[in-house]
C-alpha cells in the first residue's frame, strides 16, 4: 500500500476565537446544507419534497450563514461555465452578507466520475474492483478529484465501502464486491486519489447498510457484533488508516434496531475513539429526519436533531430540515451548547483549510478568488477518457469460453439484445446520465457514449443487428427478426443485462431491489430462442448485479461480463471479443444460483456450504475471484520462509507465476487463509492478499506476500480481536474455490488481544521481468 497523505488539521486558536464570537444561530447555520435550485428541477431523491427544509430565498440564507452547498452541478443539466459562475456569485454573497463572511463547503456525488453535465463517466465500482489494481483506482480518484477541484467543489460523496452480501440488493452495483479486504484496499486507493487532489473524500455508508433483510433498501440489519467488526467495519478501518478520509457518511440502516444516524456507540465510541477518525460526519440525505419518519425512534424533527448531533453527526444534508431546531434545544436546556461547538469546530477547521474563513490562514493554493474570471474546465479531457477506457478494458471478465473467442475478423457476426445499442446501459445509477439527465429528455447529451453496436462495427467492419427484446417488459415482438439474423450468422453476440436507475426506474440501482435473480424481462426466453438456432451464442452481460445464469453456462460458446463499463466501455467489450484486448478481469461478486439461496457470499463457514445435512446446495455458478484469459497461467514453487511463527511474527509466502500461453496477459494471484480451527467458527476461505501480475508470453515472475500473524486474527468470544496458537492453511489460488498451491502453517506463542492498531493489510512484492 502507498503511504497516505494526512489532511488532519490541528485545532487553531483563531478558530476557537471565531466560535466564541458567534451567536448560537450563527453556529447552527454552519451545520446544515442547502439544496439550491431543487424546486426548479425534477426530484432526484425519494421523499425529497417532504424532507427538505423551509424554502427561503438565497438572500436570507446568505444573511444567516451556511454550512454546505448541495449539488450545484449535480441536480440539473447545467454547463460547467454556468455552474462555476453561479458558485462564484453565491460564495461572494456569503463573504459579503453572511455573519463573519464565512463561505460554504460545496459537495457533489462522484462515484463514477463528477456528477455534472459533460463530465467523464468512469466504470462502476464492481468494475473498479474487477481490475484488482489499487494503483489504477487511485489514479481514477485523482482524476475525478482534479475535476472537482477545478469546479471549486470541496467534498465528494464517495466511495461506497459497503460489503455486498445479497445480490438482490439494488446498490450492489455501487459496491466493490463481497470481500471486505478488496473493498477496503481498493476503496482506500480511490480515497487516496481523491484526497491527493485535496478533495474531502466521504466513504459511506457507516455501517452495515448492505446487509439489509432480503436485500431491501433501508431494511433492518441483524448483523451480530462479530460480523459487524470483521465484515462491515473492516473496510472503514483500512480506509481510515491507509488513506485518511476527512469525512464519513452514516448508513440509513438500523443495526439490531438502532439507526446509525442516532447511534452514539458507532459514530463516537467506534469511529472516533477506537478508529481515531477526526473529520466530519455528514448525514446521508434526509437521514436525520428518517429517525422520526421511517425509523420511529424519535417523535419530531427537534428530537431527531438532538439525537443525531449527540450521536456524532456534525452536518445535516442535503437541507436544513432538523438541525435548525438545535437552537431551541440549547436554549431550553435539552442540549449543551458545547455539543454544537464540538461539531462546529470540525466544520470550521475544514473551511479554514479551503480559505472560507476570511482573515484566517488557508492551506497553500487557496488564494482569494473574488473578482477573478470564472473559466470552466474541460470535464471530459483526453486523459480522463483514456483512463476510463483503461479501467473498462482491465475490468472485462471472460467467464467462459469453449474456444470460440476471440472472434475471427472473417466471422459473420449477428449482434442482438437490448443492451447492444443502448448508451445508458453502459452506465451506473449515479452516473449523471442515468441519475439526472434521465429527468430531462429534451436536454442534449453531455458526453458522447458509443454503444457496443457502434464499437462492434468499428472492430469487425460490418455486423448485423436486431434488438430482439427490451431490458424489461413482456414484448416478444422482436424475437423473430433477431432469431432469423442469428440463424444466418456464424456467431451471435447477445448483449443482455440491466438498465441502471433509481427507485423503480430501471432494473438495478438505489431502491431497485429484486426478489428474482433471473435476467429481467424476457431476456432468458430470448436467449433460449437463440440457442435453438444452433448458431454459437456469445453471451455478453452488461449488468450491475450477478445474475443466475446456470441455465446458460453449458450452452453458450462464451460468456463475457462487463459491470457497467462507463462511457468508453463499448470499445473494451468489442476489443475483448475480437482479441485486441486479452481479458484480465476477475469477479469480486460470486455468481449465484437462485434468489432463494440469498444472502450468499464466499465468506461462509463449512455448514453454510453444500453438505449432507441439507438437501439444498450452496454452490456458485462462478466463484469469487473467477476469470479466464486468452493465455494460461500456472503457479508453482510455493515456499514459506517458516512453517511456524510467533503470534507477533510474520511469514513470507512466495511462488512462481508463469504465463504458459502464447499471449501476454495478467494473472490475479489470490492469497487465502483456510482451514482455521479457532474458538469461533471461521469462513472456509478468506482472502488476505492479492496481486495483479502482468507477464509476457512464456515468461514468469515471483510474487512474495509478507503475512503478519495478525492477519490471521478474528473476533473471539470476548468480542475483541485476538490471535493465539492455531493451525491454518495458506493457499495461493486462482479463485476462492481453487485448491491452488497450499501449505500448513502454525501460529505459536501467547494469545494476544489486538486493538485498532493491528496490521490490516498484506504487503506484496513482484519480481522478475
Amino acid at each position: 500500500m502507498t503511504d497516505s497523505t494526512s489532511h488532519t488539521l490541528t485545532e487553531a486558536p483563531d478558530v476557537d476565537s471565531l466560535i466564541a464570537a458567534m451567536s448560537l444561530e450563527e453556529k447552527v447555520a454552519q451545520l446544515v446544507g442547502l439544496w439550491i435550485g431543487v424546486a426548479d428541477g425534477g426530484e432526484v431523491a425519494p421523499a425529497q419534497a417532504e424532507n427538505t427544509g423551509e424554502s427561503k430565498p438565497w438572500e436570507k440564507t446568505a444573511a444567516e450563514g451556511l454550512g454546505q452547498i448541495t449539488r450545484l452541478y449535480g441536480t440539473r443539466p447545467v454547463s460547467a461555465q454556468y455552474g462555476l459562475e453561479t458558485l462564484r456569485r453565491l460564495q461572494a454573497g456569503l463573504r459579503d452578507a453572511a455573519p463573519h463572511g464565512i463561505g460554504a463547503i460545496v459537495h457533489e456525488e462522484c462515484l463514477t466520475g463528477v456528477s455534472a453535465w459533460g463530465a467523464t463517466t468512469f466504470p462502476s465500482p464492481p468494475a473498479y474492483a474487477a481490475t484488482w489494481d489499487p494503483e489504477l483506482i487511485e489514479r481514477v480518484g485523482a482524476a475525478i478529484g482534479d475535476s472537482l477541484r477545478e469546479l471549486e467543489v470541496h467534498q465528494g460523496l464517495a466511495p461506497l465501502l459497503d460489503v455486498a452480501r445479497d445480490a438482490r440488493w439494488g446498490r450492489v452495483e455501487e459496491t466493490f464486491g463481497e470481500d471486505p479486504y478488496v473493498v477496503g484496499t481498493l476503496g482506500a486507493a480511490y480515497i487516496r486519489g481523491l484526497e491527493s487532489s485535496d478533495i474531502i473524500a466521504t466513504p459511506k455508508h457507516f455501517v452495515g447498510y448492505s446487509a439489509s433483510r432480503a436485500g431491501r433498501n433501508h431494511g433492518p440489519v441483524d448483523a451480530g457484533p462479530r460480523e459487524l467488526a470483521e465484515v462491515f467495519l473492516y473496510p472503514f478501518e483500512i480506509a481510515i488508516r491507509e488513506s485518511s478520509p476527512r469525512s464519513i457518511m452514516p448508513s440509513y440502516a438500523a443495526i439490531d434496531h438502532v439507526p446509525s444516524h442516532g447511534d452514539k456507540h458507532l459514530l463516537t465510541d467506534v469511529l472516533r475513539s477506537e478508529f481515531g477518525f477526526d473529520g466530519t460526519v455528514v448525514s446521508d440525505y434526509f437521514g436525520v429526519n428518517f429517525l422520526e419518519t421511517t425509523q420511529g425512534v424519535t417523535r419530531s424533527r427537534p428530537e431527531s436533531a438532538v439525537r443525531a448531533l449527540s450521536a456524532g453527526v456534525d452536518i445535516e444534508l442535503p437541507d436544513a430540515a432538523a438541525f435548525p431546531h438545535l437552537v431551541a434545544a440549547v436554549r431550553s436546556g435539552v442540549l449543551e451548547e458545547a455539543a454544537v461547538d464540538t461539531a462546529l469546530r470540525r466544520v470550521l477547521r475544514q473551511k479554514q483549510h479551503y480559505g472560507l474563513l476570511p482573515g484566517l490562514e488557508a492551506a497553500p493554493g487557496y488564494a482569494e478568488r473574488a473578482g477573478t474570471e470564472a473559466v470552466a474546465p474541460d470535464l471530459n479531457p483526453d486523459g480522463h477518457r483514456n483512463l476510463a477506457r483503461e479501467v473498462a478494458e482491465k475490468s472485462t471478465i471472460l467467464l467462459a469460453n469453449d474456444g470460440t473467442l476471440p472472434l475471427s475478423a472473417a466471422t459473420r457476426v449477428a449482434v442482438v439484445g437490448p443492451n447492444a445499442h443502448s448508451r445508458t446501459a453502459l452506465l451506473g445509477d449515479y452516473s449523471f446520465t442515468n441519475h439526472v439527465e434521465a429527468h430531462y429528455p429534451d436536454v442534449a447529451d453531455g458526453i458522447n457514449i458509443p454503444t457496443i453496436l457502434d464499437a462492434m462495427g468499428i472492430e469487425f467492419g460490418s455486423v448485423d443487428y436486431s434488438r430482439g427484446c427490451e431490458v424489461e417488459g413482456d414484448d416478444a415482438g422482436g424475437f423473430d427478426a433477431a432469431v432469423a439474423q442469428a440463424a444466418a450468422a456464424d456467431v451471435v453476440v447477445a448483449v443482455m443485462g440491466d438498465q441502471a436507475g433509481l427507485f423503480g426506474r430501471g432494473t438495478v440501482g438505489e431502491g431497485n431491489d429484486v426478489d428474482s435473480l433471473e435476467l429481467p424481462g424476457l431476456q432468458r426466453r430470448f436467449v433460449e430462442a437463440l440457442f435453438a438456432t444452433g448458431t454459437p451464442v456469445v453471451l455478453v452481460l452488461v449488468t450491475g448485479r450477478p445474475y443466475d445464469i446456470s441455465w446458460a453456462t453449458d450452452r453458450c460458446a462464451a460468456i463475457v461480463q462487463s459491470w457497467f463499463p462507463g462511457q468508453e466501455g463499448a470499445s473494451a467489450v468489442a476489443g475483448a471479443l475480437s482479441g485486441r484486448i486479452n481479458p484480465r478481469g476477475r469477479t469480486t461478486l460470486s455468481f449465484p444460483h437462485s434468489a432463494g439461496r440469498q444472502p450468499a457470499t464466499y465468506l461462509r463457514p463449512a455448514l453454510a456450504g453444500t453438505s449432507a445435512v441439507t438437501a439444498l446446495g450452496a454452490e456458485f455458478v462462478y466463484p469469487f475471484g473467477h476469470g479466464l484469459s486468452y493465455t494460461t497461467f500456472t503457479h508453482s514453487d510455493l515456499a514459506f520462509d517458516a512453517d511456524r511463527i510467533d503470534s507477533a511474527g510474520t511469514v513470507q509466502v512466495s511462488l512462481k507465476v508463469q504465463n504458459t500461453g502464447e499471449r501476454d496477459g495478467t494473472d490475479v494471484v489470490q492469497l487465502y487463509l483456510r482451514d482455521v480451527a479457532a474458538h469461533v467458527t471461521r469462513p472456509v476461505s478468506t482472502l488476505i492478499g492479492y496481486a495483479a501480475v502482468e507477464i509476457e508470453a512464456g515468461g514468469s515472475r515471483t510474487v512474495t506476500f509478507t503475512v503478519s500473524a495478525e492477519r490471521f486474527s478474528y473476533v473471539g468470544q470476548s468480542g475483541q480481536w485476538e490471535i493465539g496458537p492455531l493451525e491454518a492453511t495458506l493457499a495461493v489460488a486462482h479463485d476462492a474455490e481453487d485448491d491452488g498451491q497450499q501449505a500448513r502453517i502454525t501460529v505459536t506463542g501467547q494469545r494476544r488481544v489486538l486493538g485498532s492498531d493491528r496490521i490490516l493489510v498484506t504487503p506484496v512484492a513482484v519480481a522478475g521481468a
